[in-house]
C-alpha cells in the first residue's frame, strides 16, 4: 500500500511538473528589426514570467531578468527574409506580451524592373527588391474600375524575379497593372501597361427584353466574355464567362450588365 501511494504522489507530482508551464510562440521572417517583450513578474513576485526564451531553436541568454527585453536578431546572423521562430516559456500564472508582433510580418518593397504585355494577353514582369513573400495580386481596368483577375505568388527574394499572367482582353484597349499589398492595408500598385489586340471584336448583347437568357455575338456567332450582372439596388446577381446567361430564375425588372469593357441595360420580363 505504501508503495502505492508513493507511485500515486510521484505521478501527480509529474503530471503538475509538465502543465507549471506554457508557451508563447511567434513566427514569420526577419525584416531588420527587433522584438520587444513584456515581462511581467511571476506569480510568487520573486522572478519574471519568462523563463525560457530561444530563436528558431537557440537559446536567448541575455536580458529574461528584467520587465521587459529585447530579443536581439543580429546575436542569431539572420538574414532579411529568413524564418524566425520565437518561442517563449512562462508560467501558467502570468503571461507576456510581444509589443511589436507585426515587424515580422512581410513588407512590400519590390521594385519594376520590367513589365510588359503582348496583345494575346501574355503579362511578363520583373522585380528586384523583394524582402518577404507575398502574392501579386493581377488587375485589369474594366466597366471604370480596376478588377482583380488572378494572382501570383510572390517570391520574395531581393535578387531578380521574374513572373508571367495569363490576361483575357478585351476589345478595345486594355489596361493592366500588379499589385501588392502587405499588413499595412496599403497597395503599392505598378506602373499600368496599356496594350491592344486587334483579332477581337467587339461583342454585341441580345435581346433587350429577356425571357430566358441573354447572348453575346460578333459577326452573327457566339463570343464569350467576362461578365457581371447587377439589379436595380447594385447586387450582383451574376457573374462568369461565357457566350450565353441563364436568366430564368431572375426576377422580373430592370438590370444592369457589365461585359467585355462595356455596361448595358436589359429588362428581364
Amino acid at each position: 500500500m505504501y508503495l502505492k501511494n508513493t507511485i500515486l504522489l510521484l505521478l501527480i507530482f509529474l503530471g503538475g511538473s509538465f502543465v507549471s508551464r506554457a508557451d508563447l510562440s511567434l513566427e514569420g521572417h526577419y525584416q531588420g528589426k527587433n522584438i520587444y517583450v513584456q515581462n511581467p513578474e511571476d506569480e510568487d513576485g520573486f522572478g519574471f514570467c519568462v523563463t525560457k526564451a530561444t530563436v528558431n531553436g537557440d537559446p536567448i541568454v541575455d536580458g529574461l531578468q528584467s520587465s521587459a527585453f529585447e530579443i536581439d536578431f543580429s546575436s542569431f546572423g539572420l538574414k532579411i527574409g529568413d524564418p524566425v521562430f520565437i518561442v517563449l516559456e512562462h508560467g501558467l500564472n502570468c503571461k507576456p506580451k510581444i509589443l511589436n508582433p507585426e515587424v515580422l510580418l512581410p513588407k512590400s518593397t519590390f521594385e519594376i524592373q520590367s513589365i510588359k504585355c503582348t496583345p494575346e494577353g501574355k503579362l511578363i514582369w520583373t522585380t528586384t527588391g523583394e524582402s518577404g513573400k507575398l502574392p501579386f495580386v493581377v488587375e485589369q481596368f474594366r466597366w471604370n474600375k480596376w478588377v482583380v483577375i488572378g494572382e501570383v505568388d510572390g517570391l520574395g527574394n531581393p535578387s531578380l524575379n521574374e513572373y508571367s499572367f495569363n490576361v483575357s482582353p478585351h476589345s478595345g484597349e486594355n489596361k493592366v497593372r500588379v499589385v501588392q499589398t502587405d499588413h499595412t492595408g496599403k497597395k503599392r500598385p505598378s506602373e499600368t501597361i496599356t496594350f491592344v489586340n486587334a483579332a477581337i471584336v467587339e461583342p454585341i448583347l441580345s435581346p433587350v427584353k429577356v425571357k430566358n437568357s441573354v447572348t453575346f455575338t460578333s459577326n452573327g456567332k457566339p463570343i464569350e466574355t467576362k461578365y457581371e450582372i447587377y439589379d436595380a439596388y447594385g447586387n450582383i446577381v451574376k457573374k462568369g464567362v461565357g457566350s450565353e446567361v441563364d436568366c430564368t430564375n431572375l426576377k422580373k425588372g430592370s438590370y444592369y450588365i457589365n461585359y467585355d469593357n462595356k455596361t448595358d441595360k436589359f429588362i428581364k420580363i
